[in-house]
């Protein structure tokens, strides 16, 4: 079964067995629609959450007081894959992007494979995409249209247009 990181239970709240879970996710709340989560490797069905800033206070059916829930503290929280919801047409998911083949289709590489993509940092402004070279190094892409043409899902493959220096000068 494939897992998902989401978070992590960081300490408890109160006497009932909520837990306080630093949220990996980009979603304000990603408990709110799941019925069940995985943590330290067991399955707890989510009875209620709320959203606290960067953290979600969550109240699982199978932890009913304090010593319950601080049992859990430090542990890893996980979703099925299968729970993620469904993106629009276009748009995709990071985890299904990393792996891809990147190809230059300016005329610098004339539509070369460059390299895969390693990962995509979201922390900033805007998306960079972290290119593993085939000649060695890395190379940062800004996820912009100047640069990103498009991705092809079914041929797992990213095109972008490089400008000239920004291969030269990778490390």
């Amino acid at each position: 079964m494939d897992r998902i990181l989401i978070g992590k239970v960081v300490t408890v709240v109160g006497l009932k067995g909520e837990l306080k879970i630093l949220n990996y996710s980009e979603q304000e709340d990603p408990y709110k629609r799941l019925k069940k989560v995985f943590i330290g490797g067991a399955e707890y069905h989510v009875e209620r959450s709320r959203a606290k800033g960067n953290t979600v206070v969550l109240k699982a059916e199978e932890v009913n007081d304090r010593d319950g829930a601080e049992a859990l503290r430090g542990k890893d929280v996980y979703m099925d894959a299968a729970d993620l919801r469904e993106l629009p047409k276009g748009t995709f998911y990071i985890r299904d992007l990393i792996g891809m083949e990147v190809h230059d289709i300016s005329d610098i590489s004339g539509g070369a494979r460059i390299g895969v993509l390693k990962d995509v940092l979201t922390d900033r402004p805007q998306d960079i995409y972290v290119v593993k070279l085939d000649q060695g190094g890395e190379c940062m892409i800004p996820g912009v249209k100047t640069f990103l043409k498009g991705i092809d899902a079914d041929a797992r493959v990213i095109n972008v247009e490089l400008i000239p220096g920004m291969i030269d000068q990778a490390e």
